[in-house]
């Protein structure tokens, strides 16, 4: 429709030049003027056609999935779909069995999105200000041994470390834990231990990419601002209080938003390690799953279809509005300098 549509303006527009005696371009011509003029627009058209059928295609169909009755019991060809209106959205907020879940759930995504992505970049932060010292020696091995983690693909990582919690035969209860003298844990089937170690495991899977980016910021700062400092007095933790920190806070914040908004839909990690478990007793959720999980486990699992899109779209509501707030919020974001 959108090439008809084109067509037929492109040939009003031509008729329109020739009634007023107005030379039409030959086809050399349009050929030149499409290179010169239209070549951003050529070259930005696969990906905006690819974009429309891949992300913006889904993205309406979810949406008019909300205002239905999807599910096992109403699904095409054998019964009709049936608008709802905004029942589902109600029913999430009423019905006890959707309500109490769709809090819990939430609460554990909120927590983990701020624990985990806290303890990443304070960790990634701290490394890199402690290799980054003058005195230190052989930084070079160092680095690449703190990137190692971000070199080796997430997934392998998640499932090496989910044969290491095995409450059974797993590393960390017959040996590390033992050798201390502490008594095994339960961190596949306890929820409070499974998700003690989802969040250390997305410290370890996280903190390399902070720790890489803060390096590159500190290596940018220039000396001159240290020997001012020092010349007036400034101890090391004055240093890295009045300069370091806000430095590299100002350059790393949008990447700090970024790995808050990807945590909060971190669905590789909650899948692979336990598939959102240990199952929790009157409840349709794991007690590690997030929304995201969530979400997948309704649609493949339960085929509650248009449960799972409506609470797609309050989770697109919540972390879209959480990251423009964010954005804005950002000095990194702004033309003005550092208050």
């Amino acid at each position: 429709m959108l090439i008809y549509f084109l067509s037929l303006r492109d040939a009003w527009l031509n008729g329109k030049k020739r009634d007023e005696g107005i030379a039409l371009n030959s086809v050399r011509k349009q050929y030149q003027m499409l290179l010169s003029d239209g070549f951003p627009y050529l070259m930005i058209t696969p990906g905006f056609i690819l974009l429309v059928f891949v992300v913006i295609f889904p993205i309406l169909f979810g949406f008019a999935i909300a205002f239905t009755n999807y599910n096992l019991y109403h699904t095409p060809p054998a019964k009709l779909v049936d608008w709802v209106g905004l029942k589902n959205f109600v029913n999430i907020f009423t019905l006890s069995i959707w309500r109490s879940t769709f809090l819990d759930v939430l609460q554990w995504t909120v927590v983990w999105t701020l624990l985990a992505t806290t303890l990443q970049c304070t960790v990634g932060v701290l490394l890199a200000i402690l290799v980054n010292q003058k005195d230190l020696r052989f930084k070079p091995l160092i680095r690449t041994i703190f990137i190692l983690p971000w070199a080796v693909p997430g997934f392998v990582t998640i499932l090496v470390f989910a044969g290491m919690f095995n409450d059974s035969f797993g590393v960390i209860n017959n040996a590390i834990l033992s050798f201390f003298g502490i008594s095994p844990k339960a961190w596949l089937t306890d929820p409070f231990w499974t998700k003690t170690a989802l969040i250390m495991m997305q410290t370890w899977l996280g903190f390399p990419f902070v720790f890489a980016m803060t390096t590159g910021v500190l290596q940018a700062i220039p000396d001159d601002l240290y020997e001012a400092a020092t010349m007036d007095g400034a101890s090391a933790f004055t240093r890295l209080r009045t300069i370091t920190l806000p430095l590299v806070l100002y350059a790393i914040a949008p990447i700090i938003i970024t790995q808050y908004t990807f945590n909060f839909n971190n669905f590789n990690i909650i899948y692979l390690f336990n598939n959102g478990g240990p199952a929790v007793a009157g409840s349709n959720a794991g007690g590690t799953d997030i929304l995201v999980s969530w979400i997948y486990k309704l649609t493949m699992s339960s085929s509650q279809y248009a449960i799972a899109a409506t609470i797609t779209i309050l989770l697109s509501i919540f972390v879209v509005g959480l990251a423009l707030w964010q954005f804005r919020a950002t000095k990194s974001f702004k033309n003005d300098d550092m208050a």
